[in-house]
């Protein structure tokens, strides 16, 4: 029999994904609703501490033909190691938990909105295969994370009281700095104490560990990732047209429900959600080699730190915000934010062709740093706006 929670779960969208592959918890609010502010703006109010950057949106537009041919690049060059990778976490994930799964007791994905939807779908997808070696009973739900501001405590709470027996696994893109590990620590907190009875279902791999999975992990913070590198995550260049048609998620106090998104429907005929599936999919299910356990991590590493910390001192940055390191963040935040220069490990490097090309057409600066940036390719330095906090 169906727990009425899990029923009550069923209502919400699915975006422009299948509603077999994931859930989004999320009120989605018209988006004529939402007041429109241009990214300079944006970003004085961020800065000034007058607005925070989640009670504000800056109305995504279709990418450019430009954006669109570089995307395909990219999901031609990464789609075997996106499908390898996937297989591999698939893998891991059914030698982990095989033996206390099953159709009464799922594994529960939460991806986390919006990054985390793709890698999640794909996850779902991987576990559902039952001709796979690593097929495994899972439900799949997308949740708000929003930094200072936390996990969408409703939400989360939601899928405890529909699966009180169910190990949740927390699905990201890609690590940056590590700060939406350390949120998401910090929204766990709450269950921390053994005699919680929602404890078993986070603290599955031990007390004090964050059960975050992400498709690459160059912070090392995730309890599992595919790769620690800093690449070419086809998903990483696009935003809503490759999430589902969904909006960053805009901030709610809990008392009055959900986080909020708008559904992007005037930007359908560019959504590439479904297609980016499928193909990534497609290729998985036809791979000739063997899937592999992947190593998992008690606590996180922070292997990056050091390097942060260097970057804000070097360029007087208090802001720890304002640095966005990684491929997919340094691209994104060049399209969301303002950006004041670009850092590379390499002048011409293949995975940075947009970023690049987004500098030029912008007229931003780039310094390019070498292995003074390692692990990552790229970081974006945010133009300060006011005083900085």
């Amino acid at each position: 029999m169906t727990h009425p929670n899990i029923q009550q779960l069923k209502k919400y969208s699915s975006g422009s994904y299948l509603a077999s592959d994931v859930t989004v918890l999320l009120d989605i609010v018209d988006k004529e609703t939402v007041a429109d502010v241009p990214v300079s703006q944006k970003e004085a109010l961020i800065q000034s501490g007058q607005r925070h950057y989640s009670d504000m949106l800056t109305l995504e537009q279709a990418p450019t033909a430009m954006h669109e041919q570089l995307y395909a690049q990219a999901l031609a060059q990464g789609t075997n190691r996106c499908a390898t990778d996937i297989a591999h976490l698939a893998h891991t994930l059914h030698h982990t938990f095989q033996h206390t799964i099953h159709d009464e007791c799922p594994l529960v994905l939460v991806s986390l909105v919006r990054a985390g939807l793709p890698v999640g779908v794909l996850l779902q997808r991987a576990l559902a295969d039952a001709n796979s070696s690593y097929a495994l009973s899972s439900v799949h739900y997308g949740v708000s994370i929003i930094r200072d501001r936390g996990l969408d405590s409703v939400a989360l709470q939601m899928i405890l009281e529909a699966y009180p027996n169910s190990p949740i696994v927390f699905v990201d893109g890609w690590t940056g700095k590590g700060a939406i590990y350390q949120e998401l620590a910090h929204s766990l907190e709450a269950f921390s104490d053994p005699n919680h009875p929602y404890f078993a279902s986070i603290y599955h791999q031990g007390k004090g560990t964050i059960p975050l999975l992400t498709l690459a992990d160059p912070a090392g913070v995730a309890w599992l990732a595919a790769s620690t590198d800093d690449w070419l995550i086809p998903s990483g260049l696009l935003n809503s047209t490759v999430s589902g048609l969904i909006s960053r998620s805009l901030y709610t106090e809990p008392q009055s429900g959900l986080h909020r998104s708008v559904f992007y429907d005037n930007l359908v005929e560019a959504d590439h959600s479904l297609k980016f599936i499928e193909q990534i999919d497609n290729v998985r299910r036809v791979l000739t080699i063997s899937a592999q356990c992947l190593p998992t991590f008690t606590r996180p590493r922070y292997q990056t730190a050091e390097l942060i910390d260097k970057i804000a001192a070097d360029y007087d940055i208090t802001n720890r915000n304002r640095i966005k390191p990684t491929i997919a963040e340094a691209t994104r935040a060049i399209l969301r934010r303002d950006p004041e220069r670009i850092l590379l490990a390499t002048a011409e490097h293949p995975d940075t062709v947009l970023l690049r090309h987004l500098c030029s057409e912008r007229h931003i600066a780039i310094s390019v740093l070498g292995a003074k940036i390692l692990p990552y390719q790229a970081i974006t330095l945010i133009k300060q706006r006011g005083k900085d906090d």
